[in-house]
């Protein structure tokens, strides 16, 4: 395995941060962003960065992190039990992106980079995607975000996007609800594939083509009307959002475990949410169609758009 150029990776992240925001505040000039520069006791720190109260964004966390540590926590190491006790560093930039319009579906995305120190070997690699958790279906929507996902793969293999597609629908899934949390979309780790620099290429352009595709669905829906039923489905909706998130994630799980900022990495869950005891939605409406169709694993780029 080649040497890693952290540098690049770290010069790229910050880049990538500052160019997600910016197209965010393209989407809605009212919002207002905060930043919050942290340091991490055990080694790094990052820099959060968070609207609230928008006219388009309800709520959007956009976080940088570099943390470095004496070993490497258990999410990290589940499936490399062998650099469990190493140094590592790990780099990443993770957003979350809570719209105001239940018509405007949340969006995540995250690219990640993580190099072990272990004597004699260079052992590093990145994870990533990007995936959409609509409250209402719309075809052209979800066709369109699978186009953008395949598009950013096409340059480094034919076979990455039908095996990062795959992947990304098996790990958002909330096993205890037999359901998934949203389309899809791309999701890879442990990718160290030909080089460092094939698998940071690949890294970037996935990371590169998230802001596009998602705000060109909130350009087209954030102005749609709604009413009170809708409002409430959303925050019904958001609560599977926030029991994936906490049950599930392995950044979560990660930034926990590695004693980040709690701030920061809970700062994903939704501003409001509800639960209800066994709702169920009417047959036939547009809030059965989510479930009965949007959640089910289809093969989104044959999908004829209506």
């Amino acid at each position: 395995m080649d040497k890693p150029d952290s540098n690049a990776v770290y010069e790229w992240m910050l880049n990538f941060q500052s160019s997600v925001i910016s197209a965010l505040k393209g989407v809605d000039r009212s919002a207002v962003f905060s930043y919050d520069e942290w340091q991490r006791p055990g080694g790094g720190g990052g820099i959060s960065c968070a609207c609230a109260k928008g006219a388009v964004l309800e709520k959007a966390g956009v976080n940088f992190s570099d943390v470095q540590g004496t070993a490497l926590p258990p999410s990290a190491t589940a499936t490399r039990p062998e650099l469990a006790g190493w140094p590592f560093r790990a780099m990443g930039v993770s957003m979350v992106i809570h719209p105001c319009n239940p018509y405007c579906p949340t969006a995540h995305a995250n690219i990640r980079f993580i190099s072990v120190g272990c004597p004699g070997e260079s052992v590093w690699w990145f994870g990533g995607g990007f995936d959409l958790t609509p409250y209402y279906g719309f075809v052209e929507d979800t066709v369109h975000w699978h186009q953008a996902a395949a598009a950013a793969c096409a340059p480094f293999g034919n076979e990455l996007h039908p095996r990062f597609k795959e992947t990304c629908d098996k790990y958002f899934f909330l096993k205890h609800r037999n359901e998934a949390r949203g389309i899809g979309g791309l999701f890879f780790d442990d990718f160290n594939e030909k080089s460092f620099a094939h698998s940071f290429g690949l890294a970037r352009s996935v990371g590169e083509a998230f802001a596009p595709a998602y705000t060109a669905i909130l350009d087209k829906r954030h102005d749609t009307s709604y009413g009170e039923r809708e409002r409430q489905f959303q925050l019904y909706r958001r609560g599977r959002y926030v029991e994936f998130n906490l049950i599930y994630d392995r950044g979560t799980l990660f930034g926990l475990q590695s004693g980040g900022r709690t701030e920061s990495i809970l700062m994903s869950l939704p501003p409001m949410v509800r639960w209800e005891y066994n709702w169920q939605a009417d047959k036939g409406s547009a809030e059965a169609q989510l479930t009965d169709y949007f959640l089910k694993p289809r093969d989104w780029l044959n999908e004829p758009v209506k």
